[in-house]
């Protein structure tokens, strides 16, 4: 996986340590595993904020940066990517997890208007809370399944493309010191044949 890409889009660490809504974590924020990146933090990162986007609750960057710090995964990758969720995505997301949420316990989803509003959400709040919240913990659960999982293989398969090139670079500079070499055996053969001659 492309550290630089990753680096570039996740917030800074001044960000996050300076995140008054995360004070309460004290200076457990601090630990240098939560900075570091390698496959392992990235994954859980990757999972951690997947999950987190599908809980239908405020501040889940607080969750997120929470269950960063219990997981020691890369907090700031963890935060930035509950984001997924924002004012335009929400409400198709959340009554996609509403419409799964029924089905998979057998009730019968209520009606909805064409343009999935916030009202809408908020006046049936009451009648579809446990749906939305099963629904959600399935597709959180799921997309943390894929996420982990997704970049553990792109982290290895990206590993692997480098070790091929550094092979393939280290083949190529072998042939060109053979060739040279070899081009300087001809050369001084060559001169040893014309000094025969004369």
């Amino acid at each position: 996986m492309p550290r630089k890409f990753l680096k570039r889009y996740s917030p800074s660490p001044k960000t996050i340590r300076e995140n008054k809504a995360l004070s309460f974590m004290g200076e457990s924020i601090h630990q240098p595993c939560l900075w570091h990146m390698n496959r392992h933090s990235v994954a859980k990162a990757f999972a951690i904020g997947f999950f987190c986007m599908w809980i239908p609750m405020p501040l889940q960057t607080v969750l997120a940066a929470a269950l960063a710090v219990y997981f020691r995964a890369h907090i700031p990758l963890s935060v930035v990517l509950v984001f997924i969720t924002n004012p335009v995505t929400i409400p198709p997301m959340f009554y996609f997890a509403y419409k799964l949420g029924s089905f998979l316990l057998g009730l019968e989803p209520d009606s909805v208007p064409m343009d999935l509003s916030w009202h809408w959400f908020a006046t049936t709040l009451g009648q579809i809370w446990q749906p939305l919240l099963f629904g959600s913990l399935i597709l959180g659960v799921f997309s943390a399944m894929i996420g982990y999982l997704s970049i553990h293989f792109i982290w290895r398969k990206n590993i692997r493309k480098r070790w091929k090139d550094r092979a393939e670079a280290r083949r190529a500079k072998n042939a060109k010191k053979a060739m040279e070499k070899e081009l300087k055996r001809e050369i001084k053969a060559s001169g040893q044949s014309i000094n025969n001659i004369d």
